[in-house]
């Protein structure tokens, strides 16, 4: 599982938010430069249709290829309080051949998206990341050299923690207490 506050900011508020969170994390910078495939299920991969997203790390020396599967959001009276959404989500490294065997197994892509920015990772009670992104789409199949902003003068701001069925309402605590360092 993870749990997940989003957000947005002006572009003209990064470099403070950027100061802010370089103080409260005390952790040094990345640098994000993310091509996210969005794949779907085809129709002989069963009635229900699935979702995986395959990112691959362009700002490593040499790409690191990751696939993902996001679940939906925990439901419930419970789920209902809580000021953080909590999913469930599946994360794992893969080779730069995983885009490929995922087409072989009959996945389609739907869209691509290049995300462009910053992360803090940092330990406070929980590992938690903060993710200062722009989001860009691409005008021809896999040209990130050509990627255009999808909301210019916007950023998604994304603060996310692993957790588990033993202790998300400790998390969500954690991210709850941090988010509101972040707020306007």
């Amino acid at each position: 599982m993870e749990c997940v506050v989003e957000g947005i900011i002006e572009t003209q508020h990064v470099e403070a938010l950027e100061i802010l969170l370089h103080g409260l994390c005390g952790a040094p910078k990345e640098r994000l430069k993310i091509h996210e495939f969005f794949l779907r299920s085809g129709p002989n991969l069963g009635v229900v249709s699935s979702e995986l997203r395959i990112l691959c790390d362009l700002e490593q020396p040499k790409p690191t290829w990751t696939v993902r599967q996001v679940g939906g959001a925990m439901r419930g009276a419970g789920a209902e309080q809580l000021s953080v959404l909590v999913r469930s989500m599946i994360e794992s490294k893969i080779s730069k051949n995983g885009l490929r065997f995922f087409y072989i197994l009959g996945y389609k892509l739907d869209h691509e998206l290049l995300k462009v920015g910053f992360a803090f990772r940092f330990q406070k009670v929980v590992p938690i990341t903060v993710t200062v992104t722009s989001v860009h789409k691409m005008l021809k199949l896999h040209a990130t050299d050509e990627a255009v902003p999808v909301t210019p003068g916007i950023q998604l701001v994304e603060v996310t923690a692993p957790a588990s069925a033993d202790n998300y309402s400790e998390v969500v605590a954690a991210i709850s207490s941090f988010s509101e360092y972040l707020a306007p």
